[in-house]
């Protein structure tokens, strides 16, 4: 194992890791340099994550907390400490993640960077007329927020035509809206009234009536000698359905919710989500909307413009905010975007520059493969930023696969050498250039480079778009061609998702398998999921001569006292909540008389806590080989899915998707995630899906997939505004051999570049 390049005397320079064993790690001891940039390297289920995540940032913020009053910690989460012996010279840490940043509304770009602050302050003290101070700009604040939609920028309204059917009578059933059947309490109520008569078509009410059925206020009504409430429809269906959390419905109401609700723009705002006074207000032509409205690389532009001595250090502040967006590859997002519709890797972009403008230093930052979702264009500037944390004086501990990113790193920990219970074990640790020396899977796959195909596959069709205008399209035409592999690349921003989920989606034939969370609760696994459960179940059963209800952890065989989840979990309201392993079952989550029950030697807690891989061979079931297929052989079966990684998420519903009789696949990043070694298995997986007929589509940036590409379709030539066009199609050769785009030159670059 080769050793760093300082001097190993310098043990307080070090944190310093001894006996490691969170989830698969066997017993890992690792010194790493503080004030470096260290990679940590290895195959999925590695232990790369188990290391950084649940060891290193976990024990310092668990110490932290530590540093509070007993009073604070009261309120604070109990965090368990990570299994490890010791840990020595750790510093602060923050772990910038992917981690989607919450469904609120009122969260945008700019308010999640401060960028919108620093606006409104800059309005406030430049805007013509003065209409107070920086509140007055707030979408957030009374003061500055449209009264009609609470700052929202949008109103909610009930699409009458989900709710009723207008040719029936009530007595026929004309109230579409769940739990308002004919004879159910809420239709009594609404036919008790006496208000209509329950034979007459909803067509042919008065418009008094109409109003009255669907909008008449709680009012008090005498029926015989009952006082009865009566409430309009529509206003007792926001009452009761809208008024609530849409994850707590059940989901034949969240369902209706989302056919019958519908959102339009404030008409009072126009969505800007302010009053008139904030939008009167403007600097140079434009008012604060404006500017919110902007692509960012624009309104850097704009801000550069404004001189006044009075503001100039916010001007400045605001500007090195601004052109740290552009410089992260996140220019043509707007200070007005929703900060719940980035993707993951935008998130971690947003997160990263808040972090870019603090004044500390000599802390920990903690990445997840910080250029998911990053054009090779694009990562360049990821790694310069990378490198910036790191000469403020920080530690910056990067999990990663990546080989760019790989190749700026001061000192890089391998682990593996497989997954699961093959990994958790220290291969190499050293610079880059003893990695490329090392014997190690990573160091073998450093340089390793697909070349281009000999010979493409040749369409056996078309499948058309024609004028795609979603949100950058401008009116795009294009072809895909079927029954081959085609690869839609472009820099981050340029189209590509719109294009292919937006004039895709709901086409029959298509399924689309991306990286959105799964629906299911924390007792979700991917034995749940695919379906596997219940042959392993009516196995237990039948081996065993009992219900097959006792083997599930939701039903009859559950631990009484934690329900089955193996965890007990305590609210703390407004805090992250806690949670700590059952004591009763030892978060094995069956009962005591469940777990005597075996199946060729084992329990059923025994196999749910195999990997997929374990389990094959014990349960030879072709769902399970087809989770091998798309490399998840190292997940455990009943591993919960709200822990899986995006790239996880995708590669289990293309799994399962597998099985079914689609003649399309969408794919979305399906690299994420994934070592340089299982690249090769992918794409071996895609060219078994092509040769058995299947049309497959895949947004990429990863140079592998679009050299072992049939067909090419790039978006640009920018970003934003700058881009939404096809700037090239054909095969990968051609772009090669002639094109002129960014992605030309990196995949130029890439497959042109010789081993070291």
């Amino acid at each position: 194992m080769s050793q760093p390049a300082w001097s190993a005397a310098d043990s307080h320079d070090m944190i310093e890791v001894r006996g490691a064993r969170e989830n698969n790690l066997a017993s890992v001891s690792v010194d790493i340099p503080k004030r470096r940039l260290t990679v940590f390297t290895g195959v999925s289920g590695s232990g790369k994550s188990s290391l950084v995540f649940g060891t290193i940032a976990a024990e310092s913020q668990r110490m932290i907390n530590e540093t509070y009053s007993a009073f604070l910690q009261s309120f604070m989460p109990n965090l368990n400490r990570p299994d490890v012996d010791s840990l020595r010279n750790l510093s602060a840490a923050i772990v910038v993640d992917q981690e989607r940043m919450g469904v609120n509304s009122r969260s945008t770009v700019g308010t999640a960077t401060d960028a919108y602050a620093m606006l409104r302050i800059l309005f406030s003290r430049l805007g013509v007329p003065s209409v107070g101070g920086s509140g007055a700009f707030s979408f957030n604040l009374p003061e500055g927020m449209c009264p009609t939609c609470e700052g929202l920028g949008r109103v909610s309204d009930l699409d009458v035509n989900e709710l009723v059917d207008v040719e029936r009578s009530l007595n026929d059933g004309a109230i579409t809206v769940p739990n308002f059947a004919v004879d159910s309490w809420y239709w009594q109520t609404i036919v008790g009234s006496g208000l209509f008569d329950p034979d007459v078509k909803l067509q042919d009410f008065t418009p008094q009536q109409w109003e009255d059925f669907l909008h008449k206020p709680s009012t008090k009504i005498k029926v015989g000698s009952n006082n009865w409430t009566y409430e309009g429809l529509a206003v007792k269906v926001k009452r009761l359905y809208l008024a609530k959390d849409r994850e707590s419905m059940q989901p034949h109401i969240r369902a209706f919710v989302d056919r019958a609700v519908t959102f339009a723009s404030c008409g009072d705002c126009g969505g800007t989500r302010l009053n008139a006074a904030a939008l009167s207000s403007r600097i140079a032509g434009h008012n604060i909307a404006d500017c919110s409205a902007m692509q960012i690389n624009d309104l850097a532009a704009f801000v550069r413009g404004v001189d006044d001595p009075a503001v100039a250090p916010l001007i400045a502040n605001l500007r090195e905010l601004l052109e740290s967006l552009v410089e992260i590859g996140l220019g043509y997002l707007s200070l007005d975007r929703e900060s719940a519709t980035l993707s993951g890797g935008e998130a971690q972009r947003v997160k990263m520059v808040r972090h870019l403008g603090s004044s500390l230093s000599d802390v920990t930052y903690v990445f997840d493969e910080p250029t998911v979702g990053l054009h090779p264009h694009d990562i360049a500037r990821m790694n310069d930023l990378l490198l910036r944390l790191r000469d403020k004086g920080n530690t910056v501990l990067v999990v990663e696969h990546k080989p760019e990113t790989i190749a700026i790193a001061d000192h890089v920990v391998d682990l593996g050498p497989g997954a699961g219970t093959d990994g958790g074990r220290i291969c190499f640790t050293g610079d880059v250039p003893s990695l490329r020396r090392s014997d190690t899977l990573t160091g073998r796959h450093l340089d390793h480079r697909v070349t281009l195909r000999d010979a493409v596959r040749q369409p056996t069709g078309h499948l058309a778009i024609r004028q795609a205008d979603l949100h950058n399209l401008r009116d795009v035409d294009v072809d895909i061609p079927l029954g081959v592999l085609t690869v839609v690349t472009g820099v981050a921003g340029s189209g590509k998702s719109s294009l292919i989920h937006g004039s895709l989606r709901g086409r029959s034939g298509v399924v689309i398998v991306d990286q959105s969370p799964i629906r299911g609760s924390r007792r979700s696994n991917p034995a749940t999921y695919s379906g596997l459960l219940d042959p392993i179940r009516t196995a237990f059963a039948k081996a065993n001569g009992v219900k097959a209800a006792l083997f599930s952890a939701n039903s009859e065989g559950a631990c009484p006292t934690c329900k089955g989840i193996g965890l007990i979990y305590t609210d703390l309201a407004m805090m992250a909540g806690v949670a700590s392993v059952c004591e009763r079952c030892e978060g094995r989550r069956f009962t005591d008389e469940v777990l005597t029950y075996t199946l060729r030697g084992k329990n059923i807690s025994e196999v749910l806590a195999m990997s997929v891989t374990e389990a094959y061979a014990f349960f030879p079931h072709a769902i399970l080989g087809r989770l091998v297929d798309v490399g998840l052989g190292y997940l455990s079966l009943g591993q919960p899915l709200t822990t899986l990684s995006g790239g996880e998420r995708q590669r289990l519903k293309l799994a399962i998707h597998l099985a079914e009789k689609t003649t399309t696949y969408v794919l979305d990043e399906p690299t994420t995630g994934l070592h340089l070694a299982d690249v090769d298995q992918l794409l071996a997986l895609l060219d078994r899906m092509v040769d058995a007929g299947n049309t497959v589509i895949v947004i990429e940036h990863h140079q592998a997939v679009m050299a072992h590409a049939d067909w090419l379709i790039d978006l640009g030539p920018g970003a934003g505004h700058d881009g939404g066009q096809v700037v090239f199609t054909g095969t990968p050769a051609e772009l090669v051999t002639r094109g002129d785009t960014l992605t030309a030159h990196h995949l130029r670059e890439y497959v042109n570049e010789p081993a070291q």
